[in-house]
Order: structure tokens, then C-alpha cells, then sequence
């Protein structure tokens, strides 16, 4: 008489299964996400003729005339430091001015407050597309045409909604006992956002800097609509000024990838070395 599997051992089977399953989901993702960054590798660093050969070569000779080649056709490093400035201007601009009103928000209650938050938020859904005439004629009234300054300003008015959104829920979490404390010790308000909410939301404050600072890296069109000249002019828009002059396959792909891969580098270190305080922010803010 044959023996049933008894329940422990069917439970051992579903285990190893939703294991497997769970480890292939893995790797299809990874796939996914990982083979999108290699063919931007891949066609960076391969000749030309290489790129287009078919069938395709997945490991084509590696040579790094594309950047060489990308260095002489644009200023690359004038365009790599505004990046870097309109990047971190804007970062600390959006934190500093979310701050503040996600405190007010959070701790000062009057009509229509909730109304206000939610129609700040609400502005995320105006399209950019829409808003390029509108600014372009302000930043001209105000001579930031042009200029680092007037695509901080810009840029940071975007981000600002949602950055105040995701700030507001960590002040919140924060006891109010605890300013009512130091008010009866005599600090005075700056002294509280700076000595004690500061260092309590830096987990929310650091994850909401660096997905700004990405946003602000990656974006293309307000440099591409309010600059003009070297001057304002950053990494994003590099890419559409590369040519190749007479091409049969069009579009010069290999020195728009190693446009591509020279942005993508940075972003990724920084990813991968802030992985901790990211992943503390973004679930700090959803814990009650």
C-alpha cells in the first residue's frame, strides 16, 4: 500500500517551488533592467561599422574613439560642471524651501490648509510641454535667459509639490511634545527646525536629495528650451548637438550612447552608495 506524502513534506515541496519561482522572477527582472545598460555600453565603447553589422555582435571590439570624438564635437566639460551646478543648485534650493513649507503644512492649521496641499499637489499633473511659453516669457522679463540661475529657479518649482508631499508625512511622525519641550526651554523657531527636526527627517531629506538631484541630472527640456549659449548649456543637451555629418544609418547612435553612459555612470555610484539611506527614507515615511 502506497504511503501518502505526509503534510510536512508537501509544504517542503511548496516551499522549493515558490523559492524557484521567486528566484527566475529575479533574474527575468534583472535582465530587464541590466540589458538596457549594457547595449548602451556595448554601442558606446564599438566602431561604428560594428553597430550596425548584421547579424549583431553582442562583444564587438572595444575602442574609445566615440568619446574622443564626442570631446571634439561639443564642451564637454563646460557642460559637465553646469550639470553638476544646475544639478546641486537645484537639489538644495528644493530642500530648502520644501522644508519649510512641509513644517508649516504639517504643524500650522488653518482653513483650507489641506485644500492648498492638495492642490500643490495636484499641480505635479500640469504637463511641462505646457508651461515652456509661460516661463520663457518670465525668465526673459527677469533676464535669466540663459543662465544656471533661471533653470534652478525653474526646475526647482517643478520638484517642489512632491518633495513637500513626501516631507510633510515625516514631520508629521514627529512628536509635537518634543517641540513644546524646547519652546518651554526658551529655543526659538530656527533653532528647532535646525536642531531637532533637521536631524530626525535627514533619512527622508537625503532619499527626496538624491531623487531631485537625479531628476535635475537627467532633465533635458528647460536646458534645451532656455539656454542658448556654452555658458547654461548641460550634459543632457550634448546629445543633440552630436552629428556624424553624412551617415547611411542616420542618427550618430554611437556618440548619443556615450553621451548616455557618461551620464548613467554617476547616477548609478550614487545609487549604489546611498542604496541604505534610500531605502530608510522611503519606507520612514510610510511607517506610522
Amino acid at each position: 500500500m502506497l504511503k501518502t506524502p505526509s503534510r510536512k513534506y508537501r509544504r517542503s515541496i511548496l516551499f522549493d517551488l515558490n523559492k524557484i519561482v521567486v528566484y527566475v522572477s529575479f533574474i527575468i527582472f534583472c535582465i530587464f533592467v541590466l540589458l538596457p545598460i549594457y547595449w548602451t555600453l556595448r554601442s558606446s565603447l564599438a566602431n561604428v561599422s560594428d553597430l550596425h553589422k548584421t547579424p549583431l555582435i553582442y562583444f564587438p571590439e572595444v575602442t574609445f574613439q566615440n568619446f574622443q570624438t564626442l570631446l571634439d564635437q561639443v564642451p564637454f566639460l563646460d557642460y559637465t560642471r553646469n550639470s553638476i551646478v544646475f544639478a546641486l543648485g537645484t537639489t538644495v534650493l528644493t530642500l530648502v524651501v520644501s522644508f519649510l513649507a512641509a513644517y508649516a503644512f504639517a504643524r500650522i492649521q488653518f482653513p483650507g490648509s489641506g485644500v492648498l496641499l492638495w492642490i500643490l499637489v495636484l499641480s505635479m499633473a500640469l504637463p511641462e510641454v505646457g508651461t515652456i511659453v509661460p516661463l520663457y516669457r518670465l525668465l526673459s522679463k527677469a533676464n535669466l535667459l540663459d543662465s544656471i540661475r533661471g533653470l534652478v529657479l525653474v526646475l526647482s518649482s517643478v520638484l517642489t509639490p512632491f518633495t513637500v508631499w513626501v516631507l510633510v508625512s515625516f514631520i508629521k511622525q514627529i512628536p509635537y511634545e518634543i517641540e513644546e519641550a524646547a519652546i518651554i526651554d526658551g529655543a526659538s523657531l530656527p533653532t528647532i527646525l535646525v536642531r531637532i527636526l533637521l536631524p530626525i527627517t535627514t533619512p527622508g531629506l537625503v532619499t527626496m536629495g538624491l531623487i531631485n538631484f537625479i531628476n535635475a541630472w537627467n532633465n533635458l527640456l528647460y536646458p534645451l528650451s532656455f539656454s542658448v549659449t556654452p555658458s547654461s548649456k548641460t550634459l543632457s543637451v550634448s546629445i543633440t548637438e552630436v552629428f556624424a555629418g553624412y551617415s547611411p544609418w542616420g542618427k550618430p547612435w554611437e556618440l548619443i550612447m556615450a553621451v548616455g553612459i557618461t551620464m548613467m555612470v554617476p547616477i548609478i555610484a550614487l545609487i549604489l552608495v546611498s542604496q541604505r539611506a534610500i531605502v530608510r527614507g522611503l519606507t520612514g515615511g510610510a511607517i506610522k
